[in-house]
């Protein structure tokens, strides 16, 4: 007897590895040029497949749910977060929604690191000094920068990423201090030297760097609002990975071209792939391509990921990396 191969739509171009083995488990339709989906190209998948593999740029969104097909029963997403589909929207639908959780941790948070390390000290414009050929010999006052250790870091959301990013910092002499929706375990505490901060004004107004690892959702929409930018000395740096939408954008490149505080290191914007043109032009500023976890690794691992939760869920079982409602 033939084994069902359930119909799976794929958004976006994957590693060869990841479609070949696609391929060989289901009836794997694929986006070979990497052409970005239209709505209505993601209206005709949701109506066609039995299984939607979308990724974080495709909205996946109660108008597409609405016209999703009876087939369609798995939106295994490729990446971490779910900000891009209306999970709740599809879970009443009995549509179940999967993630990749866990295995761009370590990417992330090594780029993280090379953010607060670049941005202190430099180190794109003593790259671009050279390529300009501006550079005419060591100087005891040029291109002077500050070091991180013994600086204070404010990580926002002490999840796996976040405690990456802590156990790198403190490698580098850095106080780790966090806040978090809630307090992580004792031993994990001790084991980072992490100071717990209750409120996050608080916090702000007394670190050095801040560095965001919270998913984007309605509660942290803008959790760095004009507001709470405010809060933060004018030595301070943010640094944000995890998604645009949680910095009022607006707000801090206008502080930045106030010099209300010290830099930037960003890697996801408010607007993707649209960049504040404040930002752009700015030399307080390092920023980088959402590339926070583009290693050859991660996004193999999170094709397999993608293919396990399928391959579970035809199966008849639970899939792993399920996302809820209530885990938002």
């Amino acid at each position: 007897m033939a084994t069902f191969k359930p119909l799976v739509i794929v958004t976006r171009k994957l590693p060869d590895v990841v479609e070949t083995r696609m391929r060989e488990l289901f009836d794997a339709r694929l986006n070979t040029d990497d052409t970005p989906m239209t709505q209505a190209q993601l209206v005709e998948a949701v109506q066609t497949a039995d299984v939607l593999v979308p990724t974080v740029t495709d909205r996946i969104d109660a108008a597409v749910l609405s016209q999703a097909g009876e087939r369609l029963k798995l939106i295994a997403n490729y990446g971490n977060g779910v900000d891009n589909i209306d999970v709740g929207t599809a879970t009443q639908r009995s549509i179940a929604v999967t993630n990749t959780p866990g295995v761009l941790t370590e990417d992330t948070a090594d780029m993280t690191m090379a953010l607060i390390l670049a941005v202190p000290r430099r180190l794109v414009h003593g790259i671009q000094a050279i390529q300009d050929g501006n550079w005419t010999g060591w100087s005891p006052t040029w291109m002077l920068g500050h070091r991180i250790n013994s600086k204070r870091l404010g990580i926002v959301g002490m999840g796996r990423i976040g405690q990456a990013v802590a156990r790198r910092a403190r490698a580098f002499g850095m106080q780790i201090h966090y806040h978090n929706r809630r307090r992580v375990p004792e031993e994990v505490e001790a084991e980072l030297e992490a100071t717990y901060w209750e409120s996050l004004d608080q916090m702000l107004a007394r670190m050095d760097v801040i560095s965001i690892h919270c998913p984007h959702t309605p509660a942290t929409y803008h959790l760095l609002s004009a507001r709470r930018l405010k809060l933060l000395g004018p030595q301070a740096y943010i640094v944000n990975t995890a998604r645009g939408e949680v910095i009022d954008e607006n707000a801090l490149a206008r502080m930045i071209e106030a010099e209300e505080i010290s830099g930037a290191g960003l890697d996801v914007f408010e607007h993707e792939p649209s960049v504040n043109p404040k930002l752009a032009k700015s030399d307080r500023v390092v920023l980088l391509p959402h590339m926070g976890s583009a290693t050859i690794e991660g996004r193999i691992d999170m094709g397999e990921k993608v293919i396990i939760n399928i391959k579970t869920f035809a199966d008849g079982h639970r899939p792993p990396d399920r996302v809820l409602p209530s885990m938002l």
